[in-house]
């Protein structure tokens, strides 16, 4: 099936690494379902990709509500009929302060958003994927270099995109028996509003406070577009793409 027949969703598709993995599925052909918490930051994304709107839906999503990401997948199936991929992309970070001094709110809603949010969406994918014709999917979790390394101050941040590595790996055995692939992209300093406050400097582990270099959002998107575009008996299970010269490899 080529991917002019093929229906994303994007969540958090208003801004960053989630508008760019939209567009350039946009500009693949596939009819893309833009989701995230700011409808005008949804509209913008899709005013700039200047697409049909036949093969565009804008579907203010919050991924810590039940509900909005049920409604999310219905209104998905009645406007395409099916889902061929999930981009589990919305995700926050908690205020850098010491661990000891976060809130258990502040917690609360990095777990709520990073980890029960995908999570929830990918039970929703499961149902859809499993019951369409022709059967099956794909997942793209958005990890981080912090499902591996953590930075300074980010304990709610770095738990739970080491869990995604879990769910990503879950979802994969679990999803096998319904030909539902699932693969994890793992971000390292995308140049985003997210990632803003590294050009400024940003804590080290030795405790130092450096610049660090960043890198153009869209070699992510082509990464995902490649992930997406392969057929479901072939997966790319994790992949890498960072600023070559971040603190990451030799980070500590």
């Amino acid at each position: 099936m080529g991917s002019g027949n093929r229906v994303a969703i994007v969540t958090g598709a208003g801004s960053g690494v989630g508008r760019a993995v939209a567009l350039a599925l946009l500009q693949e052909g596939y009819a893309v379902v833009l989701a995230g918490r700011r409808k005008e930051a949804l509209d913008a994304t899709a005013r700039a990709a200047g697409a049909p709107e036949s093969r565009l839906l804008v579907v203010p999503t919050d991924v810590t509500d039940r509900s909005s990401i049920r409604r999310l997948f219905t209104r998905t199936k009645e406007a395409f009929g099916r889902l061929d991929l999930l981009f589990n992309n919305a995700g926050i970070g908690a205020p850098p302060v010491p661990l000891e001094d976060l809130t258990y709110e502040q917690w609360q809603a990095v777990v709520e958003t990073n980890l029960s949010g995908p999570f929830l969406c990918t039970q929703e994918a499961f149902r859809l994927m499993k019951s369409q014709d022709p059967r099956g999917g794909r997942i793209i979790n958005n990890g981080s270099i912090s499902a591996y390394n953590p930075r300074p101050n980010s304990a709610p941040y770095t738990a739970t995109k080491h869990a995604i590595t879990g769910l990503t790996k879950s979802t994969s055995l679990d999803g096998r028996k319904y030909d539902i692939a699932c693969g994890q992209i793992d971000i390292g300093n995308a140049a985003t509003d997210m990632t803003a406050r590294m050009m400024e400097g940003v804590p080290q582990a030795d405790g130092s406070i450096r610049a660090e270099p960043r890198m153009d959002p869209v070699h992510v998107a082509r990464a995902v577009v490649y992930m997406a575009g392969l057929p479901l008996d072939a997966n790319v299970q994790f992949m890498t793409v960072m600023a070559t010269k971040m603190p990451f490899i030799g980070r500590g």
